[in-house]
């Protein structure tokens, strides 16, 4: 059954990239369809057998891959509690994007090579949940960095989805070198990289030094800094978060794929599976808090003032990572992973939702050239607005059991770490901005006077940059509406029932699996697949916290939604005013701060000035030049000087043999008589 779960999306890449041509495109579809769905059954029976029926853990070696002196390295499938979560999150979202494409993408002329890209990626997503060792996460990690890049960059004759694919394969190297650093660094200290022996050598390890670049360092720390240096590129944490945005480029269905719960949500995976560990070290958990509160916050203010449909929901999925780390930091393990179950399913939903938007606008993404749109595609707007409830915590949905459980965590913490202090504050600010700007997008899209009318006849070619980063390659085949023909409509039912099974998890899986993730049930549910250290007692000490510090995020949410509805129902001039006075800050804030331009100053143009140099100092002006180019071009001219007097006329003969005797006679006459 493990094996199955596993390989059966592999098995559908395998058909589809090599007879996608020769099958044809709608078989293609099912094929890799069906494959996701039957994973997608067994891996909720998995979850429950392991998770509620007390089914033993088991690791099934399916052979060697390779051994060297100490390092033996076996292919097995580890499937414990943790692992049955992500393989029901993997599956889940990947068979409904699966589904959900089949309407979406129906006119693409290159539907095969898409969903085999999308099988291939939920393979690697596989591979990497149910490692039983550092290297076989390693080539789960890596196979997720090449079919992200794939998959982004699916529209390859756009440049922009080229610029856009590259950037997300060289950020994500960037943590990636920090991941086999500490992996080769676990490997030094450990003598293995199986999980077993290096989480029951942890312990062990604690307070323990290791002698680099001529200081002393504690072992732990270092370790998990480095293994964390992995987790902020792939789950796009504060430093290493430029590529999530500019993977929009990519299809929408791509971006519920990579941005809901899967790809994103490995680095988080990561640190849970490595609790054992992190909890050797306090300072490493520390920098987790600070980066994941960082995170939460700034993408937070970034997401306020979004045009760009998918761009806020992409910030928002950067916010939620960052809680996710919090949680992490705090030492609540179970914290993490439970709001990376929920926000699973209601960001899924919200960018699914977004991808039924934009089909109705015919490739509109820009939200001021929406609105009123909640009587046209009404299926559509409930949908995401049980998206946006969960999103912003609303009580009782699956947002509010997982991110409050955070925010309560990080000020139980606090009590003894400014780390969670530092944590609450910034997630609380987080949550009333969350709010503000998850409501802004729904308000702007489904309410209001429609504005599409506007758009084709006032600006039917002035769009913004960023407002059609599905339309260049045509993203579900609506060519013939056209912008002209813009009459919204309600999306087929093969993207609508991937919609329906989103709300009801959005909706209610907090509520259903409160108990077991993070509740009286929990101890039994995990079962040693998460380590709480003897020092930790956060998930007893979260109860016991002030009523007030509990309610705060929820009246924050409150908050954020009050000040949206005046701001775009009641007064819409309001923004635009506040926008026009502090024009420093929404500049600020539009561009990202301005990360992106840093990072061009501070990396590419010295990489391009340096690749210059090479290429033309180096290259050019020394190999070409001075080096064997040289050298054998300066041949061929002397070979040219001595062929000119080859000429056989035997008279220039003569005359070269009697300049010649002349010579040797004269060199005689006047140095060989000394």
């Amino acid at each position: 059954m493990y094996s199955a779960i596993v390989f059966l999306p592999l098995l559908g890449f395998l058909i589809a990239g090599l007879f996608g041509r020769r099958i044809g495109d709608r078989p293609s579809e099912i094929v890799t369809t069906t494959f996701l769905f039957i994973s997608l059954l067994l891996s909720w029976i998995v979850f429950f057998r392991v998770g509620f029926s007390g089914a033993p853990f088991s690791a099934p070696v399916l052979g060697n891959w390779m051994t060297s002196g100490d390092l033996k390295i076996d292919w097995a499938l580890r499937v414990d509690t943790l692992t049955a979560v992500m393989l029901v999150v993997v599956t889940t979202v990947s068979a409904l994007v699966h589904l959900y494409s089949i309407g979406y993408m129906h006119e693409d002329p290159s539907r095969p090579r898409f969903f085999a890209y999308l099988s291939l990626f939920t393979f690697a997503m596989l591979m990497l949940v149910t490692a039983d060792n550092l290297a076989q996460m390693f080539f789960g990690w890596e196979g997720v960095g090449l079919a992200s890049y794939l998959l982004i960059g699916f529209w390859y004759e756009k440049p922009s989805a080229n610029a856009a694919a590259m950037k997300a394969f060289v950020v994500n190297r960037v943590g990636d070198f920090g991941f086999a650093l500490g992996i080769f660094l676990v490997f030094m200290l450990t003598k293995s990289i199986s999980f077993d022996v290096i989480f029951a050598a942890a312990p062990g390890l604690a307070h323990k030094t290791i002698h680099i670049f001529g200081s002393n360092w504690d072992a732990m720390t270092l370790t998990c800094l480095l293994l964390f240096m992995g987790a902020m590129g792939k789950s796009a944490q504060f430093l290493l978060h430029t590529w999530l945005p500019d993977a929009m480029e990519g299809p929408t269905p791509v971006s519920a794929l990579i941005h809901a719960a899967t790809m994103v949500t490995a680095g988080v995976f990561m640190v849970a599976r490595l609790s054992p560990l992190f909890e050797q070290s306090s300072t490493a958990l520390a920098v987790v808090t600070v980066i994941g509160a960082t995170t939460a916050f700034f993408a937070a203010t970034i997401g306020l003032v979004q045009n760009d449909i998918k761009r806020v929901i992409a910030y928002s999925t950067c916010s939620q990572l960052g809680y996710m780390f919090v949680g992490l930091g705090v030492g609540g393990y179970s914290l993490g992973i439970f709001h990376l179950f929920t926000h699973a399913f209601f960001k899924a939903l919200l960018f699914l939702g977004a991808g039924s938007v934009i089909h109705a606008m015919h490739h509109e993404q820009d939200m001021r050239k929406m609105g009123g749109l909640a009587k046209k595609i009404p299926i559509t707007f409930w949908c995401m607005t049980a998206g946006t409830l969960a999103l912003t915590g609303f009580p009782l949905t699956a947002g509010y059991f997982s991110k409050d459980a955070i925010i309560e965590a990080a000020y139980a913490a606090g009590l003894h770490s400014q780390a969670a202090t530092y944590g609450y504050v910034l997630t609380v600010v987080a949550a009333g901005l969350t709010s503000f700007y998850s409501w802004r997008l729904v308000f702007m899209t489904f309410f209001g006077k429609p504005r599409w009318a506007e758009a084709v006849h006032g600006d039917a070619h002035g769009h913004d940059d960023h407002a059609h980063a599905d339309q260049g390659h045509d993203d579900h085949g609506h060519d013939d509406h056209g912008h002209h023909a813009l009459d919204p409509h309600e999306s087929p039912n093969t993207m609508l029932i991937p919609l329906y099974v989103l709300s009801f998890g959005a909706i209610f899986a907090g509520m259903i699996f409160k108990g077991a993730f993070i509740g009286e049930d929990m101890t039994g549910f995990w079962r040693g697949s998460l380590f709480f250290g003897p020092h930790n007692h956060i998930m007893h000490a979260m109860e016991e916290i002030p009523k007030l510090a509990g309610l705060l995020p929820s009246l924050l949410m409150v908050l954020g939604f009050v000040i949206a509805y005046y701001f775009y129902i009641v007064s819409p001039e309001t923004p635009v005013r506040l926008a026009e006075r502090f024009q420093p800050l929404y500049q600020f804030l539009l561009n990202k701060w301005y990360f992106d331009e840093l990072y061009d100053f501070l990396f590419v143009r010295p990489a391009f000035w340096l690749g210059r140099l090479f290429w033309k100092g180096g290259d050019g002006a020394i190999i070409d030049r001075l080096g064997p180019d040289g050298i054998a071009a300066r041949v061929l001219d002397g070979s040219g000087w001595v062929a000119r007097l080859q000429t056989g006329y035997i008279y220039n003969y003569a005359f070269a043999m009697l300049i010649g005797l002349a010579a040797i006679i004269t060199y005689y006459l006047v140095y060989g008589a000394r």
